[in-house]
């Protein structure tokens, strides 16, 4: 099969940063915390959004690229096996007085790429970063929100909790592996967060009862769910479907899908989102 053409950067598009690990902190037997910073991070803004990423490029190759290092030129001049791989992180917290980038990394032993890289990692390790991207951040209108995700989704759900007003109300729902992956959040006195523990379920399956089961309360809500593909879709349609909860009120995708790297499933997710949202809308239209 013929390789797609190359992508040009979009004009106004920042290169990547070359930033340097200060710290690792071990949050919970999986999940790392890895805090970068270096003067390749100065100028870079996040906040806006809760779910603000980056992309994290790892090369492909243990010689690197020439200096400076320029993606887009990897792919244009490069074989497709040595461009670098990218993976894409939530921002958990952005300190612009001390220059730092803190990243959390959920890691299943050495599967994956970011995840072992994020376990070995010590200060002083580099990584180049571009970004950053994003487009939710709760409603201040909103009546009450509804939080919903695995652990790819917990950062951004933190962060979300930190943004809400202190009046908010919220209803949380965080599946997990087990009650040692459970971590500190800050919340309003309105928010109630539930801890799902996974267990040898399949990932969501918890999550997707427990939602199925809430008692929404009364007026307008703002939603938050994202995470592993399968259940995500679950979730999408008992929304839009069974609660009636408007396109607009929704913030709602796949992170990731089981079997699948992130190589595999950026290629497919927009066309796998088009057939869902056609699929589930078409639903709500005829009632089903």
């Amino acid at each position: 099969m013929t390789p797609p053409p190359p992508q040009r950067r979009r004009r106004g598009q920042a290169p990547p940063r070359r930033a340097r690990v200060q710290r690792v902190e071990q949050l919970t037997p999986r999940m790392v915390r890895v805090v970068f910073g270096g003067d390749g991070l100065t100028g870079f803004s996040a906040g806006g959004f809760a779910d603000h990423y980056v992309k994290l490029l790892f090369p492909a190759t243990d010689a690197g690229y020439p200096e400076p290092f320029d993606p887009q030129r990897a792919r244009e001049e490069l074989p497709r096996d040595q461009w670098p791989r990218v993976r894409t992180y939530t921002v958990r917290h952005w300190d612009p007085d001390a220059c730092e980038l803190s990243v959390d990394f959920v890691v299943h032993g050495e599967s994956g790429l970011a995840g072992p890289w994020a376990a070995r990692a010590t200060a002083g390790d580099e990584m180049y970063i571009a970004g950053p991207g994003g487009g939710y951040a709760p409603d201040p209108t909103a009546d009450w929100h509804l939080l919903a995700g695995d652990e790819s989704a917990l950062p951004a759900i933190a962060v979300a909790l930190e943004r809400l007003p202190s009046d908010a109300s919220a209803e949380v729902f965080l599946e997990v592996a087990g009650p040692e992956e459970e971590v500190d959040l800050i919340c309003p006195k309105g928010a109630v967060v539930r801890w799902l523990h996974r267990g040898d379920a399949r990932v969501g399956e918890k999550l997707v009862s427990a939602v199925r089961a809430l008692d929404f309360p009364a007026g307008r809500p703002h939603v938050f769910v994202h995470g592993e593909a399968g259940f995500v879709k679950e979730l999408r349609g008992l929304l839009r479907g069974e609660r009636a909860v408007p396109r607009e009120a929704l913030s709602i995708s796949g992170y990731w899908r089981a079997g699948h790297d992130e190589d595999g499933w950026q290629v497919a997710k927009r066309e796998w989102n088009r057939e869902v949202e056609e699929e589930q809308e078409a639903g709500v239209v005829d009632g089903t």
